[in-house]
């Protein structure tokens, strides 16, 4: 035979339609066992192989999945919060796993991405990541919501679609952090972040650890609570106005692994010692944490199973599977290290 073997060709040799070879190849139920065995053995014979894109445009799938990843201001050029980076790298395993191509697109706050990916075949599905201010945001989950679009987002909450998120359990993770210092005495406790609803991560990890000081008799005043986003020089500024007010306290919460670094740095630059006068946590456990000066003490979110989640989750919605919801709360986990007790 010359040139490249065609699914008609197998359908010659086994006596069937050409339809009956495609399905017998996809394995569906409605092709018996002897066919499907004798149309796998000619295409093996022929060395035929699938054309891909020819059988995903009549499927009217890509094999494609998206992440979109949102503008984070960050102190490299990447403009990436390197906690997405980790996350990235098991995103793209866990696809490769499951036979799909991985579409990354790094978004502006501004681009009509939701219209862009909804109303396109693009992807089979989206991943959001650091989608951003979630007010803003939930125009545009709305929008993918009433298109159908097959989504999952990372940390963000979809009003009545549990199933559509994945995260950590903040809440708790703040309660280790208020555990923490409670057991190391230093309960005179500030908070740098965002505590508000525009910001339902942080704010849950602030929830769970004032919740937790009160329990203790405690409280972590609004005087010693700043706003920051998650970058090194927002922490930085935010716990320098602090510090320029004359806010004392000897334990610091930054509601980011990036957060705490900047505080560190504010902190340092005012002659204070980390952690013989202030005990440092911070939350994300990024790669840098283990190296900063003093090493961070930090909240660690599992970014490898995280990713493999979200992927899951997403392949499950495609194929309009259950998703295990209780499943989809990853537990977080305490990691001491010197910028925290001595």
């Amino acid at each position: 035979m010359k040139g490249k073997a065609t699914s008609f060709d197998i359908a010659h040799r086994a006596g069937v339609s050409q339809s009956t070879v495609s399905r017998a190849l996809r394995g569906s139920p409605l092709v018996n066992e002897e066919t499907r065995r004798r149309v796998v053995e000619i295409a093996r014979e022929l060395n035929y192989k699938v054309d891909k894109n020819a059988s995903n445009l009549r499927a009217q799938q890509s094999s494609t999945l998206a992440v979109l990843l949102f503008e984070d201001p960050t102190s490299d050029d990447s403009q990436i919060n390197p906690f997405f980076l980790s996350m990235l790298g098991s995103i793209t395993r866990a696809c490769a796993k499951e036979g799909y191509d991985l579409l990354v697109s790094f978004q502006s706050s501004s681009n009509d991405w939701h219209a862009d990916y909804a109303e396109s075949h693009r992807a089979d599905g989206i991943i959001l990541l650091g989608y951003g201010d979630y007010i803003d945001y939930q125009a545009k989950f709305a929008r993918l919501l009433d298109t159908d679009t097959k989504f999952v987002c990372w940390g963000a909450s979809v009003d009545g679609r549990p199933e559509l998120t994945v995260s950590c359990d903040n809440e708790h993770g703040g309660r280790l952090v208020a555990e923490h210092f409670i057991e190391l005495g230093r309960t005179d406790c500030a908070f740098i972040g965002d505590a508000s609803h525009h910001s339902p991560e942080f704010s849950a990890r602030f929830n769970g650890f004032e919740n937790r000081l009160q329990e203790h008799g405690k409280h972590c005043s609004e005087r010693k609570m700043a706003t920051a986003i998650s970058t090194e020089e927002s922490g930085y500024q935010a716990t320098k106005s602090l510090l320029a007010n004359n806010i004392t306290f000897n334990a610091l919460f930054g509601a980011s692994d990036l957060i705490a670094i900047g505080a560190i740095r504010a902190l340092q630059e005012a002659g204070l010692s980390v952690p013989k006068d202030v005990s440092v946590v911070g939350f994300d456990d990024i790669a840098v944490a283990r190296f900063c000066s003093p090493p961070l003490s930090t909240v660690q979110q599992n970014t490898t199973l995280a990713g493999q989640m979200l992927v899951a989750n997403l392949l499950n919605l495609i194929a309009d599977k259950d998703v295990d919801v209780a499943s989809s709360i990853l537990p977080p986990k305490l990691i001491v290290r010197q910028s925290s007790c001595l």
